[in-house]
């Protein structure tokens, strides 16, 4: 990575933009539009968690496909390409209500939404490479602030359009979110081109210590398993609790602005460890945000709960590119993140669809959300063996 550009922080902030559309958007509003899905639909829980299953099957894809990129193209190429076809991919599900079509454009999503959001953190990375403590603000920002704004927006416009137009209107949710993403491309796009990444091309690249980073790495699978499930399924479960629209919006901008302020939170605790506790705490908040709801169902835990959870959601990759930034050679970053994405994405891939399976087995999502606690847990404790490489 060259020397940092005149403006940083702009070009973080396009950057973190492109979290917005390929995380808070293209990842975290269905969430929000689920419900109004699902009931015009007459889907099952099953049926409703494939969508973010298969969502997350072209999260694999795109993952793994970044990896084998990263050696060819630019981050910076990279994120861009990403970047623009997430725009378009969701304006396109507002466009036909088949199952086939949706599941369709959730696998395109995932597929460039993960090229976009991996080869994001290892741009942002290098922004302050001689400061750790702006490194650690920087990237805690780009994936807290990033993420939580696009919960916000959703969070604040969804549900309360729906209730006002009726599950029907379902489609123009997506369109007017493809819009919005549309709008934040040509600043994301300059701040790419701003960083001068190189292509990792090298012949024989240094081997990554995968079995020395083995902890952080079950830690962040633990993350896949468990976090979706809250992320997926809350407006769903709110609504059986026969939540308003307007307290079901409430409590998403409540969970958005969580995640956004959660930087400050998390800046001094990445900045401070090498090892896996960043990661180990974060799962913890994580878990606890989760059952809150089930355990003590009313509204002011509700609000607890989103923001408990909110202030530690989005900082789980931020822990492990901190990790990265810490102990690994800059030439390995790109390849590094690719990695813990590829981890992240096959452990997503089985939390909406099996939580939706028990959901319709008990009768009660609320349960799902309790189990995905207990893997959140388990991640946790697995996280805090992983000491620092160097």
């Amino acid at each position: 990575m060259t020397a940092g550009p005149s403006r940083p922080w702009l070009v973080l902030t396009g950057l973190a933009l492109g979290v917005t559309v390929t995380n808070g958007f293209a990842r975290f509003a269905y969430g929000l539009i689920l419900p109004a899905m699902k009931s015009e639909m007459g889907w099952s829980y099953a049926q409703a968690g494939w969508l973010n299953t298969a969502n997350a099957m072209g999260y694999i894809a795109g993952a793994i496909l970044t990896m084998l990129l990263i050696r060819h193209l630019s981050p910076s190429r990279l994120f861009a390409i990403g970047l623009v076809a997430t725009a378009l991919a969701l304006l396109a599900t507002g466009l036909h209500a088949a199952l086939w079509w949706q599941t369709l454009w959730r696998i395109i999503a995932g597929v460039v939404g993960a090229m976009s959001f991996s080869t994001a953190g290892a741009l942002t990375a290098g922004l302050f490479q001689g400061d750790p403590r702006r490194n650690a603000l920087a990237i805690a920002i780009l994936f807290g602030s990033g993420g939580g704004l696009g919960i916000v927006l959703a969070g604040a416009a969804l549900p309360l359009m729906l209730d006002a137009w009726g599950n029907a209107s379902w489609p123009m949710g997506w369109i007017v979110i493809g819009a919005i993403s549309l709008s934040f491309v040509p600043l994301g796009l300059w701040a790419a081109f701003q960083l001068r990444a190189p292509v990792q091309s090298d012949i024989s690249p240094v081997p990554l210590p995968v079995r020395r980073i083995l902890p952080e790495l079950a830690g962040y699978a633990g993350f896949g398993l468990g976090y979706i499930v809250y992320l997926t399924f809350l407006s769903a479960w709110m609504t059986e609790q026969a939540a308003s629209a307007g307290f079901i919006a409430f409590v998403w901008v409540v969970l958005g602005i969580s995640i956004c302020l959660s930087p400050l939170v998390w800046r001094p605790v990445l900045s401070r460890y090498a090892s896996g506790v960043p990661l180990a705490l974060i799962l913890t908040g994580i878990a606890i945000g989760s059952a809150l709801p089930v355990i003590l169902p009313s509204g002011p835990v509700l609000l607890v709960s989103a923001v408990v959870f909110g202030l530690s959601v989005f900082m789980a990759p931020g822990a492990v590119t901190s990790f990265t930034r810490q102990n690994l050679p800059p030439d390995s970053w790109g390849r590094a993140i690719s990695l813990f994405t590829v981890v992240f994405a096959v452990a997503q891939t089985a939390g909406p669809y099996g939580a939706g399976l028990v959901g319709d087995l008990t009768g009660n999502i609320g349960i799902s959300l309790l189990v995905a606690s207990g893997l959140l847990l388990l991640g946790a404790a697995i996280a805090m063996l992983q000491r620092p490489l160097r």
